[in-house]
Formats: structure tokens, C-alpha cells, sequence
């Protein structure tokens, strides 16, 4: 089950995102901006920022996630997005003599595909411990680990960019773990910065619109009723 935690954000980040956006049309310092700006309006600038999309300013605010239970086929995705850090559990460094794994529903629903699947995940375990047993250090004996060996990461994003994750791994379209992870996140921040991530998701919640084309999920009316106006 995927675990995730939202460890650190930048305090204030919806003031701190108003406050970026004001600073770019005024000829006051900062810390007098931050000083005059009243709850309203922040709230006013904000929503104003997303409409428009104004999404430079989003950058000056950063999250934090743990996360666990999940696979390196999660990972290797999570990675693609460039504009973040990341600092994996490593199988360099940690043993894997009793590791977890991650199995997709689509084999759990099948008993027979099930069965085979777990009895691979003991042959591998058998094999690297095996491995390890001959001298063989981790780095190379993780060699025969699965894709869906459990690990563990954590990862800072700014606003803008998860934004961009949110608009590609909540749609219906994204890889089955990936995506909930996606709304995992996006339940938590909505939390700290629920004005700032109002209409964050699936592109087509985002902006009423599927980009997807001819490969849309055909889902769109159910998915934009999940859009905040």
C-alpha cells in the first residue's frame, strides 16, 4: 500500500506565491508587499494567478513527500520529471535478503496469474540471496531484482511542477500506480494550499479540456465534474 507523508512545504506558500505575483507590478520592496497584503487579497491574487496561469511565480514555493510502498516501475516514472530531487532507497547500500513487492491488481484479480507471479518473486529471492551467500556484493546481486521490488523515496517538487505531474499522473491514461500516488499528493497539499491547487489534476480537470485527442479515456464528463470553478 503506498505510503505518503508531506514532510516540509514552504511556509505561507500561498502568500508567498501572491506576494511573487504582486512584486512583478509594483515598485514596492517585498517585505512591504508581504506586509500590506491582506487574506483577501491574497485569495484574489491567487485566483487570478491560476486562471491566467501565471505559473512562474508557483516556483518560489517547494513540497517535501516520503513515500513507500511502491515499485521502481513507479520510480523509474516518477524520475522523468526533471524539475524535482530525489533520494531513493539504494540497493547498492541496503540488502534485499527479505525485499517486499508490489503486485498490480490485474494479476492479484487471477489466481493462476497470481500464483505464478508470486512463485517468481520466491525464485528471485532465492536467487540473490543465494548470490550474496557466494561473496557476491548487493550492487551486483541486486542485479536480479524485479521491477516491482518495493522502495522507498523522497521527493521535493515546486508548485509549477506539480502542477505539470499532477496534469499527467492523475489522468485516467497514466499508469495504475503512478496515478495513485498522484492523488495521494494532491489530496495532501490541497490541504496546506487549497487555493493554489484549487483546480489542480488531470489536464481536463485542470483546464476543461482532454488533450489527449484520439487516445482520450472517454471519461471526460465524469473527470471535469471534479473540477473546483
Amino acid at each position: 500500500m503506498i505510503k505518503v507523508k508531506l514532510l516540509e512545504y514552504t511556509p505561507e506558500p500561498e502568500r508567498v506565491v501572491a506576494m511573487a505575483a504582486r512584486l512583478c507590478y509594483s515598485a514596492s520592496g517585498a517585505e512591504e508587499l508581504a506586509e500590506r497584503m491582506t487574506d483577501e487579497q491574497v485569495e484574489k491574487l491567487l485566483s487570478k494567478i491560476v486562471q491566467v496561469g501565471h505559473a512562474s511565480t508557483m516556483e518560489h514555493v517547494s513540497f517535501t513527500f516520503a513515500i513507500e510502498g511502491v515499485s521502481r516501475v513507479l520510480t523509474h516514472q516518477l524520475v522523468r520529471h526533471r524539475i524535482a530531487s530525489y533520494s531513493q532507497q539504494s540497493q547498492r547500500y541496503v540488502a534485499e535478503h527479505n525485499f517486499e513487492y508490489i503486485l498490480p491488481p490485474s494479476i492479484a484479480e487471477k489466481p493462476e496469474a497470481k500464483a505464478r507471479f508470486e512463485a517468481l518473486m520466491t525464485d528471485i529471492q532465492r536467487a540473490y540471496n543465494e548470490l550474496a551467500d557466494m561473496g557476491i556484493p548487493k550492487e551486483d546481486a541486486r542485479y536480479v531484482l524485479s521491477n516491482s521490488t518495493e522502495t522507498k523515496i523522497l521527493v521535493t517538487m515546486n508548485a509549477r511542477s506539480l502542477m505539470h505531474f499532477f496534469n499527467l499522473r492523475c489522468c485516467n491514461r497514466a499508469q495504475w500506480e503512478i496515478r495513485e500516488l498522484a492523488y495521494k499528493m494532491l489530496e495532501q497539499v490541497k490541504r496546506v494550499a487549497p487555493l493554489l491547487f484549487k483546480n489542480a489534476g488531470a489536464s481536463c480537470v485542470a483546464t476543461g479540456q482532454c488533450p489527449e485527442g484520439t487516445m482520450t479515456c472517454g471519461r471526460f464528463s465524469e473527470m471535469i465534474k471534479m473540477r473546483v470553478v
